[in-house]
């Protein structure tokens, strides 16, 4: 078998990121440099599956820019046999140190292209066997084929994940996708009651719109929305009539959240304080209590008040970022994912039971 054609790194890191839109599990390492010239070292190895031939990890470790020049098939696999080699020589300006290996295996390999079906493991191999193990699912490979102009790779990428994402990651990716797209000067926001209010575009009007026109209904019996803000601080609605029919006083003070909404379902209706997160901002411990001092402020029980931290996705950098400072007797809800919640339980129970 010959060995594959040749994208140079950079536009394997290009096409990486079309491959594996927001939304996919792992993206970050699927896309990052480290995936993109691990994958180079494959196809220049000619590591696809039905070749016979396997990568091992360090290999790509020891490439390095002037080797990656040298594309004839002629010096390709003797740099093949060589690099397979125990040779502890000094490799100047190698793409990574030695010790990245473990890196390149774990994080982009075995929890990031092996999931998505992108990379196949070598059978029957022992853990500690020196031989190559890893080689490019072929149909994965055929998406760096340098000649693909870039509507056919948008093509092949879209059946590509078609076929080997599952129906939930295509749906996460479907979600924020369209969230991405919607653009225009202003987002209109349906209330339950079939109220609309205009929103400035971006990220936090992203999930505050989710929150009230997918979380609410969802989630809640029977759903209200008594306070509303955007970036800014700005109050994009406030139902005081609404509030006061629950027993809540609203008092126009800076520690509101992003949202407050009441579920009129239960016998005592539930106060849920909603905070959205593009970038920071979530229910804390500290914040926690500040809304609690709010609800006992305007006389409403703990016991019916409930706090959610909202993100777009549970892949995206605020969610890792902030997801160990997130308060017991919290939850955690995602717009890719609607029908999740994850509860952070100081004790067994359901929404509002915390």
């Amino acid at each position: 078998m010959n060995l594959p054609p040749l994208c140079d790194w950079k536009e394997i890191h290009r096409r990486l990121a079309g491959i594996f839109p927001p939304g996919t599990p792992a993206r970050e390492h699927a896309t990052w440099e480290i995936a993109a010239k691990t994958i180079f070292v494959m196809l220049y190895v000619g590591a696809i599956e039905g070749s016979g031939r396997w990568l091992r990890p360090d290999q790509v470790t020891r490439m390095t820019d002037r080797q990656a020049a040298r594309v004839d098939e002629t010096a390709r696999l003797r740099w093949t046999k060589e690099s397979m080699r125990s040779d502890r020589r000094q490799i100047p300006r190698r793409w990574y140190a030695v010790n990245t290996r473990e890196s390149i295996r774990d994080d982009t390999i075995r929890y990031s292209l092996i999931p998505t079906g992108s990379v196949i493991e070598r059978p029957g191999l022992t853990t500690t066997s020196p031989a190559g193990r890893y080689a490019l699912h072929s149909g994965f490979a055929a998406l760096f084929d340098p000649t693909l102009t870039d509507s056919a790779f948008e093509a092949e990428a879209a059946a590509w994940r078609d076929e080997h994402l599952n129906s939930g990651q295509l749906a996460r990716i479907a979600v924020l996708r369209n969230r991405a797209v919607a653009g225009g000067e202003h987002v209109l926001v349906t209330f339950p009651n079939g109220e609309t209010r205009a929103m400035s575009p971006g990220t936090s009007t992203d999930i505050a719109k989710a929150v009230i026109e997918v979380f609410a209904p969802r989630l809640l019996a029977k759903p209200g929305v008594i306070f509303l803000s955007e970036s800014g601080n700005k109050v994009v609605a406030r139902d005081d009539k609404l509030a006061k029919a629950i027993g809540l006083n609203i008092v126009s003070e800076k520690n509101l959240p992003d949202i407050v909404l009441a579920d009129l379902g239960p016998k005592h209706p539930l106060l849920v304080f909603v905070e959205v997160v593009a970038t920071d901002g979530p229910i804390n411990e500290p914040r926690k209590q500040v809304l609690l001092a709010i609800a006992a402020g305007a006389r409403f029980p703990s016991e019916h008040t409930a706090f959610v931290t909202a993100y777009l996705d549970r892949s995206a950098p605020s969610f890792r970022r902030t997801v160990a400072s997130l308060a017991w007797g919290s939850y955690a809800w995602f717009a890719a994912e609607p029908e999740r919640l994850v509860v952070l339980a100081e004790k067994p129970g359901h929404i509002g039971a915390t």
